[in-house]
């Protein structure tokens, strides 16, 4: 969750300023005055606008979801050169500088407006109203900008732009300037009422670009044709697919093998029913260049990543080796066909071959996560090119073949919202697939990997602004996978510009040449890249295994470090105040340590250590030969050292049973203590003063509000205001203390993960900030006791389990890169910001979500794909140094229906609610919920007008868009953004972390829960794992309608699940299920499942384990009856109903039909 109203100095005694809040690249493009770029760079949809206001009408619900007002937005960092009036009845804001929230004005009254008519037998009041703003400026007079979300533009450039003509020196990155001087300050950007103004960006040099090729006619309607003309998704490759008979090449891989299942192929035409559930993200800080980089990076090109290394074909010729597996993956490679020998040297790697995931690698994903991980089932086919002919950025004619033909894609059958009630499938929609000829899309990027807001990108910012959808990637880039070829080699072949990794997009001019297909620059192939290390043979480079896969990861070569990769190290940090004490905590800390000592990721350099603190810090002397632990307070904690820095921190295996001591003994250490302060900011100063020669991952246990010493907080929330309809205070930090030491342990390689196990306000809005900047983790427990609350006991039991084994990378960084013409300006996540777009994450784990918006800078008219990767260089708990690389191609279209036809409804979600919480953060809450509405209004009204021909009445969808008003109003009744709803500001602001870094899969789980009957379960249609046998039953709209008293339902919201029991329920689930004799001796906090030997019983724990199985974190179960209190939890998800605050999902659809008829 990103904040905004402050500026912080790192503690580095730079001065730097740091932006908080979501971060645009601070090398901004601006356009200097006597220069023409001969660029035609529209201004990007805001889908922050908000709409003119409508005067509250008789019977609008008070506390209604949509407040006028006008948006405020801190996003854009620089004035954009021209200006556009307000559209009449529209208020001119006026944006003072960054660093204080604007005054709030209110926006002038629009004429009055007739509430919607609904129909007679719904006597429901009309909708609220949203505020106000057009959507469309008059270009030819000036006007300042509207505050509103930057959708898909680049902010403008803090000083003059990159020479057009002169070389750089050195590579730089296709879609940014070199990074401005780490002392600039951003100056005040100014605010106006305009909609998509924005600063024309400069066209960014290259290196030199090769001429594109022949020219081809541009794509038109491209992507998606009529059912059988394009071929359906295929498997991506899997990794597993070179010579089984020999021994993988490299180190051998070791240890189980993590996660990535197949599950049924989806069927109907390739495009049809798009959207799926894919990862998500949290805040960063802004674009700030930090010339103090750690010693991990060699500082020379662009950074970590971007460390030239051996360019290819300069290194020496060592050996090279390819793994078929990750070092923690086991098995045996699968067989696949031989490479195609053709009699020309294709344009194309022909060699793909089509390999499934075994089918009992793992079990079959969640329900709601399936469509992300659809296997790709069409069986290979040849595609070559003459000799020399175009690459994937001219395939004119297999793209043009697929053309919008007679007759329309499912994905664009149109759907009247308001006419078909049963709009929810039965099962999950698959991920869209980019229309691709067949050998690039059976080779793409996994969509639950990385994944597109829109799979078909336009060719203009103009057209994409005409389809108001925002354009963004979502990435989950170190998932846990089944299967990962890892390759061994001295030279790691980059193209020499842009430093583009080679991939299954490039192409081969010849056996000696291939071109980038980024930035298209011609580059050798050196000479060790021409032996196959697979197959053991020599010139056919388009067979290497860095050509077959999309994703793929190396082992790298010295020239990526400059110090030695540093050891695991773990320091845990513990509270152990009177409070935490009584929670209970610290007795299951120590007993999962205990049992998960020896399976923490590390080698023989593992190093932990331990501190706790209440209101003086405890030290643990462990160094070997001591019969036993030694315990040092320092009670001086405005001044705080380290009694004895060396052996504080010590080896594992060396020290293995003092540690083991020393846990068997702090639960009764502490077990009389009646200290009740809490100085928490000084024991992370500690901390951090123990960790900062390493490096390594801090893990902070805190139960209660830090007050003593420094960073002590005071209680801000008002228990009276939590159910307000005003907006909700307090969701920025009370402090930059935290904020601040979280960038200087970013800067150290220290990582930040916050366990919050509290009965009272913990101020989470601001220790927050400590893991959100250091690219750690949060976990919340809320209410946490160990009698109390035993459900909550058994979640942090299975995620401290799951925290203490999984992967774990270190020093790491990460850079996306896309095909020049494209633009990354924001991103979302745990992490900072080192250089214009160098996300620094000193530590990186499986469970982490990213995502980033882009913008279309130059007309994409001559290419008819385009590529994004993204890089994530770390070092493995073993001490390797590796690079993790994704590459995705997507096609370009020029038509508005085709790109509606590839939209991802759940991945615009996601990433439209990564933008909410910034926008609630740096402007209000109801400006987020009126920017979430807006979003949908416009993009329905957008297909309306530009996309149907025959003009009919209702409120119309394209097929694949149909959810979208639904995902927004669950947005809207959302912990995270709700009203009128009582919610502890804790829980609001932790929901707000999760939606910005839970990957996609797990957060749409959060947005709009999974309700399924249970007391029927069948083997019909049933999976088969394991020799056991998984239920399939059908998903139910969120709505009281859909239940009955006769029955059992369950609800997966994600975090938590609700099994809800009918007053009437059938008494055979209740004996064979629950074990109770009948309803009224069901208890009230039930939350195991007893294991009875009855095949009801064992259909619905199959059912709930495999559920639970689809993902990292432990959702508690909650039994509820009917009558029982706590059925609230389990009515508030209900999305489809109305509450005395909320619309129901019908008047919803009937206030978005009103502004769109507007």
């Amino acid at each position: 969750m990103s904040t905004a109203g402050f500026n912080s100095q790192n503690g580095t005694g730079t001065g730097q300023t740091y932006a908080n809040g979501p971060s645009q690249n601070p090398v901004a493009l601006q356009q200097l005055p006597g220069v023409n770029y001969g660029m035609t760079h529209q201004p990007p949809y805001n889908p922050m606008q908000a709409k003119a206001p409508i005067p509250p009408g008789p019977g609008l619900y008070p506390s209604g979801p949509y407040q006028p007002g006008p948006p405020v937005s801190a996003y854009q960092p620089g004035p954009p050169p021209t200006s556009y009036p307000a559209p009449p009845g529209q208020t001119l804001l006026t944006r003072p500088p960054m660093g204080g929230l604007p005054p709030h004005t209110p926006p002038q009254s629009a004429s009055p407006s007739p509430g919607p008519r609904l129909p007679p037998a719904q006597a429901t009041p009309p909708p609220p109203p949203v505020s106000s703003s057009s959507y469309y400026q008059n270009p030819q007079q000036p006007q300042p900008m509207a505050p509103a979300w930057q959708y898909n533009t680049a902010p403008p450039m803090m000083g003059p732009p990159a020479s057009m003509n002169a070389p750089l020196r050195g590579p730089v990155a296709n879609h940014v300037n070199p990074a401005a001087s780490s002392t600039a300050t951003l100056p005040p950007p100014p605010s106006s009422a305009a909609a998509y103004s924005s600063a024309p960006p400069a066209q960014v040099a290259h290196g030199a670009p090769q001429p594109p090729g022949p020219s081809m006619p541009p794509t038109s309607a491209h992507g998606y044709t009529q059912q059988g003309t394009v071929p359906p998704p295929m498997n991506p490759m899997a990794p597993h697919a070179y010579q089984p008979s020999r021994a993988p090449y490299g180190p051998p891989p070791t240890g189980p093998p993590p996660t990535m299942k197949p599950t049924p192929p989806p069927t109907g035409p390739p495009m049809a029913n798009a959207t799926p559930p894919p990862p998500k993200a949290d805040a960063q800080c802004g674009g700030v260049v930090n010339h103090a980089l750690p010693p991990t990076e060699p500082n020379c090109q662009e950074g970590d990543i971007e460390c030239p290394g051996t360019v290819a074909g300069n290194g020496p010729q060592a050996p090279n080796s390819y793994n078929h597996v990750d070092n923690k993956m086991a098995g045996q490679p699968q067989p696949g066909p031989p490479g195609r020998h053709l009699g020309h040297y294709p344009s194309l790697p022909p060699g793909y071959q089509n390999t499934s995931t075994p089918h009992n690698a793992t079990s079959p994903m969640h329900p709601a996560m399936q469509a992300a991980t659809q296997p790709y089932t069409q069986a290979p086919q040849p595609y070559q090119q003459p000799h020399g002919g175009p690459g994937p950025a001219q395939l004119s004619p297999s793209l043009a073949a697929m053309s919008l033909q007679s007759s329309t894609p499912e994905a664009l059958r149109v759907v009247n919202l308001l006419q078909e009630r049963n709009l929810l499938p039965p099962s999950p929609i698959p991920a869209p697939t980019p229309c691709l000829p067949q050998d690039l899309q059976k080779i793409n990027c996994h969509p639950e990997v990385f994944r597109s807001t829109l799979t078909s990108i336009p060719q203009t910012q103009s057209l994409l602004n005409k389809a108001k959808m925002p354009l963004g990637l979502l990435l989950h880039p170190f998932k846990d996978l089944s299967q990962l070829p890892v390759v061994t080699s001295s030279t790691i072949v980059r193209c020499r510009s842009c430093r583009t990794y080679i991939n299954p997009f490039v192409s081969f001019l010849d056996q000696r040449r291939w071109k980038c297909n980024l930035c298209y620059r011609v580059n050798d192939v050196p000479e060790e890249f021409m032996y196959n290390p697979v197959s053991r043979s020599y010139g056919e480079p388009h067979k290497r295994p860095e050509v077959q896969n999309a994703t793929i990861e190396f082992i790298a070569p010295s020239e990526y470090m400059l110090r030695p990769p540093q050891p695991a190290v773990y320091l845990f940090v513990l509270d152990v105040s009177h409070n935490a004490v009584e929670t209970g905590y610290l007795n299951v800390f120590c007993q999962s340590m205990l049992e998960n000592i020896n399976s923490l990721p590390g080698d023989s350099r593992t190093k932990v250590g331990f501190i706790t603190f209440d209101s003086t810090i405890h030290f643990y002397n462990l160094q070997e030969g001591l019969s036993q632990p030694q315990m040092l307070i320092v009670s001086d904690i405005e001044d705080i050292f380290l009694p004895t820095p060396d052996s504080l921190l010590v080896n594992l295996n060396e020290c293995k049973e003092l540690v083991q001591d020393l846990l068997k003994s702090l639960p009764s250490l502490f077990e009389k203590t009646m200290e009740t302060q809490s100085a928490l900011g000084s024991a992370l100063q500690a901390a951090f003063k123990l960790l900062s020669p390493t490096g390594g991952r801090m893990t902070v246990f805190q139960t209660q509000l830090p007050n003593l010493g420094v960073g002590a907080l005071q209680s801000r929330e008002d228990p009276n205001q939590r159910a307000s309809a005003k907006d909700i205070q307090h969701l920025s930090p009370a402090t930059d203390f935290y904020k601040k030491l979280a960038l200087d342990c970013s800067g150290q390689q220290v990582a930040v993960d916050l366990f919050l196990l509290s009965t009272q306000y913990c101020d989470l809005a601001s220790l927050g900030c400590i893991s959100r900047y250091s690219a750690g983790s949060i976990y919340y427990y809320p209410s946490y006791h160990h009698q109390h609350n035993p459900a909550q006991v058994e979640c942090f039991q299975k995620d401290l389990k799951r925290y203490l084994t999984r992967k774990i990378g270190f020093e790491a960084v990460m850079r996306i890169r896309c095909t020049k013409g494209l633009s990354i300006h924001t991103f979302h996540g745990n992490f900072f910001v080192r250089s214009t777009d160098l996300l620094s994450l000193p530590n990186v784990n499986p469970d982490a979500g990213f995502a980033v918006q882009m913008s279309i800078e130059d007309n994409l008219d001559d290419m008819q794909v385009v590529s994004f990767q993204a890089a994530l260089l770390y070092t493995s708990s073993k001490g390797e140094r590796r690079i993790r690389v994704h590459t995705l191609c997507l096609p370009v279209v020029n038509s508005l229906s085709d790109i509606f036809a590839g939209a991802d409804v759940q991945a615009i979600t996601g990433l439209l609610a990564c933008m909410a919480v910034d926008r609630s953060v740096t402007a209000s809450l109801s400006d987020a919920r009126d920017a979430m509405t807006n979003a949908a209004i416009d993009s329905l009204a957008s297909y309306r007008q530009s996309v149907l021909t025959i003009q009919q009445p209702g409120l119309l969808s394209p097929a694949c868009l149909r959810l979208f008003p639904l995902f927004i109003l669950a947005l809207l009744k959302q912990k995270a953004f709700r009203t009128g709803t009582s919610t502890r500001l804790d829980d609001r602001v932790f929901a707000m972390c999760q939606l910005k870094y839970q990957p996609l899969a797990y957060s749409m789980l959060m947005i709009h829960p999974a309700l399924y009957r249970i007391d029927d379960l069948t083997d019909e249609g049933a999976l088969n794992i394991n020799e056991r046998t998984i239920p399939q039953p059908r998903l139910l709209q969120l709505s009281v309608e859909k239940l009955s008293r006769e029955a059992a339902f369950l609800m997966d919201a994600g975090t938590v699940m609700y099994l809800w029991i009918g007053r009437n329920c059938n008494p055979n689930f209740l004996t064979q299920v629950l074990g109770v004799p009948n309803y009224a001796a069901v208890p009230d906090n039930l939350y195991l499942l007893p294991e009875l030997d009855t095949a009801e019983s064992q259909r619905t724990r199959a059912f709930i384990g495999w559920l639970r199985d689809q993902r990292p974190f432990f959702p508690s179960l909650q039994v509820i009856r009917d009558e029982s209190q706590r059925k609230i939890s389990f009515m508030q998800n209900m999305i489809e109903d109305r509450t005395e605050s909320a619309l129901s999902y019908y008047e919803f659809l009937l206030h978005v039909q009103q502004q769109i008829s507007k």
